[in-house]
């Protein structure tokens, strides 16, 4: 048959991959979205549910709970898996730590997360500026609780944390984000080991700050994969693990090479609470700070059920 010909069958495009049934969001549209994104754009903040696309921002704004970043909204990174955007960033802004504190006051945050964009360019890698909004939070709502997530602070981490473990945050969260295997595709700028090591010297510093830290699924990790990186989160001692579905924010990022079901979270969840995690949080919709301020209350009374039962078991064992 010619080119030309009409009966010649044309090869299909390769269809997009279809998003399960438990994977989908509604589009926001209330009053509490809009109010909170109008108090964002007014106090110049960006946040991390807008720039990196995140699922949960429409049940989230409404309910009034945003992630600030701070450091302005562009990364010296440019990881697989992001869809923040990539550049030269602008000066640190010298008022942004006041506006956070402005916007924790006028949402009336009983629990707040900040992140942030990678800053290489920085002499400190950006950890004064978190230092900063942590005593301005201090200052303006002193009852609020205060979760951070910080990039690695990549060759000046020991300083940097430091630092921020002196200003002392309630919650010190900072994201492996996949498996070892995987870090030069995915986390080409980062590593593993050194993450780890970050994690690790928090408590070091200060063993009654919590620590934190999350994992994408569906990247092509292996289950036995995601299990070893449990086991080093708990020789890190750390506290909480998150858990979530990849979702490739543009066809420009890595592919989703799979759709992990809410019941392979659940057995991940299960194995990650025997390894002794005082918190987990697993779910296809999981991000590292959704829902932080109830999972804050919950690791609180998790610790302080297991310091009780250290405290009863000498006595039981003299019974």
């Amino acid at each position: 048959m010619s080119e030309a010909d009409p009966a010649t069958p044309i090869a299909p495009a390769p269809a997009k991959a279809r998003k399960p049934d438990w994977i989908r969001v509604k589009a926001p549209t209330s009053v509490g979205f809009a109010e909170t994104r109008k108090l964002m754009r007014r106090l110049n903040l960006a946040t991390v549910c807008e720039e990196a696309a995140c699922p949960n921002i429409g049940e989230c704004w409404t309910k009034k709970h945003a992630t600030v970043m701070i450091l302005g909204d562009t990364c010296t990174r440019a990881c697989a898996f992001c869809n923040v955007k990539t550049g030269m960033p602008r000066a640190v802004d010298p008022l942004e730590p006041e506006h956070v504190a402005v916007a924790a006051a006028e949402l009336g945050l009983e629990h707040i997360v900040i992140t942030s964009v990678d800053r290489d360019d920085l002499p400190d890698g950006g950890a004064s500026q978190f230092v900063k909004v942590i005593e301005a939070l201090r200052r303006n709502t002193p009852s609020t609780t205060i979760e951070i997530l910080t990039p690695d602070f990549r060759n000046k981490s020991e300083k940097a944390v430091e630092a921020i473990v002196t200003a002392r945050p309630d919650v010190y969260n900072h994201n492996l984000e996949t498996v070892p295997r995987l870090y030069p595709t995915i986390r080409p700028g980062a590593r593993y080991y050194a993450s780890l090591r970050l994690l690790e010297s928090v408590k070091r510093h200060d063993p009654s700050i919590f620590t934190k830290s999350g994992v994408m699924v569906g990247l092509g990790e292996e289950r036995l994969e995601v299990h070893q990186v449990m086991d080093d989160m708990r020789s890190a001692d750390i506290d909480f693990l998150t858990m979530g579905q990849y979702l490739q924010p543009t066809p420009r990022h890595a592919k989703v090479l799979d759709f992990v079901t809410p019941q392979a979270f659940n057995a991940y969840a299960a194995i990650a609470r025997a390894k002794g995690f005082l918190l987990v949080a697993a779910s296809p919709l999981t991000r590292s700070s959704y829902h932080a301020g109830d999972d804050f209350a919950k690791l609180r009374a998790a610790r302080e059920a297991k310091l009780g039962m250290s405290v009863k078991r000498p006595e039981t064992a003299k019974g």
